[in-house]
C-alpha cells in the first residue's frame, strides 16, 4: 500500500455514499495495523482548502478531510488509482484542518 492511492471501499455500510478511500498514511508506519485514510465521497460542495475536488475513474469526487480517521485494511478494496501527483493539494487539506492555514 502506497501513501496517495486510492481503495475501493469494502463497508456496506457506507459504501454507497463514500466509494473511496485514499491512503494518506506514511509508508514508513505500515507496520502498524491501522490505515489512516480520508474517504472521496458524491458530497457536491467543493472547499477547496478542505475539501477539493478530484476524478476518479471519471466521477467528480470530494476528499473529505474533516473526516480523516484510522481503518483496519480488511476495509480497503481494490487500488483504483494514485493521486500521488496532488500529494500537494492532498496535504494542504490536512494542514489546513490542522492548522487553519
Amino acid at each position: 500500500m502506497a501513501q496517495f492511492d486510492v481503495y475501493e471501499n469494502l463497508n456496506k455500510l457506507n459504501n454507497k455514499k463514500i466509494p473511496y478511500f485514499i491512503d494518506v498514511q506514511h509508508p514508513i508506519l505500515n507496520h502498524i495495523d491501522t490505515k489512516v485514510v480520508i474517504p472521496l465521497s458524491y458530497e457536491e460542495k467543493e472547499i477547496k482548502t478542505i475539501a477539493p475536488k478530484f476524478d476518479i475513474n471519471g466521477i467528480n469526487l470530494i476528499l473529505l478531510t474533516s473526516q480523516i480517521s484510522a481503518i483496519r485494511p480488511s476495509f480497503l478494496g481494490q487500488k483504483v488509482c494514485s493521486l500521488k501527483d496532488n500529494r500537494d493539494e492532498i496535504i494542504s487539506s490536512i494542514d489546513f484542518l490542522i492548522t487553519g492555514f
